[in-house]
């Protein structure tokens, strides 16, 4: 057990803002939580956080927590898949590439998404016509008020587009692990894969293959992320900011009519329909515009119009101003409401 604090300590983002906790606290075991929380916390929530890459920090938190385990093992195998369990604390995309050097698939679509385990099922992450709440066995979690462990299946998590139970009372539970049930590669028939999404065959034909498998699709998704989006390593973002527009059926034809080139997708039934944000955002004009007030840093990818960016010294303020300025912009021109898909801290939409 090793458990660290740290005043006045610098708060990992990937949007690169100047942010700090007034009080950090690490820990490498989750049996060490019902003790923080019933003595060492003294009653306050902290944020918790893993890699930084679905927060957009307004305001620096008094107190944070980092749970810092990252072992990853195979608790269960069948026939024609395992159960693999990794701590929170595991990095997203060397988890994936973990399962596929162990013959593992299911997850390759979700290849170099930013972020931890642990944050992957509160937003029900999703790539490439891929969902990680469809290759979840079970999430585990720590309830703060009650002290309690619990286990969720997946079936209770109920997950959504970009959505989860966890999500909606984010202060309730800290999730420690998750488990995941991945087919076995060799098993895995071609046909299995999902592949007609967003380029993935013609980057495929790109690399020369014919027959892919699992370890080819996430190195075709690899190649078509490092090319669309901008490294966070690089330029401070989130990745994706809005999420898609879910409609009903009857205003997104409404809004098809009125704009041909509208990309429009089936919603979760025949009923509902998801819009492109990407393409709204663009329409407006937003793709590659710099904001000059303040530090002149905040503005929006000229790579893909769904990503903010920090181009150096940008404040969360500032990011969140741009983006309820490009939402405004939406609604006003297509009557569309858009969405974030980080977490604000110190602010609400």
């Amino acid at each position: 057990m090793t458990v660290r604090s740290t005043a006045s300590a610098p708060l990992r983002n990937t949007f690169g803002v100047d942010a700090r906790a007034g009080r950090l606290v690490e820990t490498d075991d989750a049996n060490d939580l019902p003790a923080l929380f019933a003595t060492a916390f003294s009653g306050a929530s902290p944020l918790v956080v893993g890699g930084g890459s679905n927060l957009l920090i307004v305001e620096n938190p008094a107190l944070a927590l980092a749970l810092t385990a990252r072992s990853i093992r195979v608790v269960a195998e069948h026939e024609a898949h395992a159960i693999v369990r990794a701590d929170a604390g595991v990095e997203w995309h060397a988890f994936v590439l973990w399962t596929l050097e162990h013959g593992f698939a299911g997850l390759e679509n979700l290849a170099l998404i930013p972020g931890t385990v642990g944050a992957a099922p509160i937003q029900n992450i999703g790539a490439y016509g891929v969902e990680v709440g469809e290759r979840i066995h079970a999430v585990d979690v720590f309830e703060r008020a009650t002290g309690a462990f619990h286990r969720f299946d997946a079936s209770a998590c109920a997950f959504a587009y970009r959505d989860s139970v966890f999500k909606h009372d984010l202060d309730r539970y800290l999730i420690t692990a998750v488990e995941f049930a991945l087919p076995h590669s060799a098993s895995l028939p071609a046909s299995v894969l999902r592949l007609d999404y967003a380029g993935i065959r013609d980057e495929l034909a790109t690399m020369g293959v014919d027959t892919p498998d699992a370890r080819a699709v996430a190195e075709a998704v690899i190649r078509l992320r490092r090319r669309k989006l901008p490294d966070p390593a690089v330029v401070g973002n989130a990745g994706s900011f809005f999420k898609n527009p879910i409609l009903p059926a009857g205003q997104a034809d409404a809004l098809l009519a009125e704009h041909p080139r509208l990309p429009v997708f089936r919603g979760a039934g025949e009923d509902s329909r998801k819009l492109s944000a990407a393409w709204l955002i663009d329409a407006c004009g937003w793709k590659g515009h710099r904001i000059r007030e303040g530090s002149g840093d905040a503005g929006v990818s000229d790579q893909h119009a769904l990503v903010l960016v920090n181009h150096g010294k940008a404040t969360g303020a500032e990011l969140l101003g741009l983006a309820r300025r490009i939402s405004e912009d939406v609604r006003a021109r297509f009557g569309v409401d858009i969405e974030p898909e980080p977490r604000l801290i110190g602010a609400a939409w």
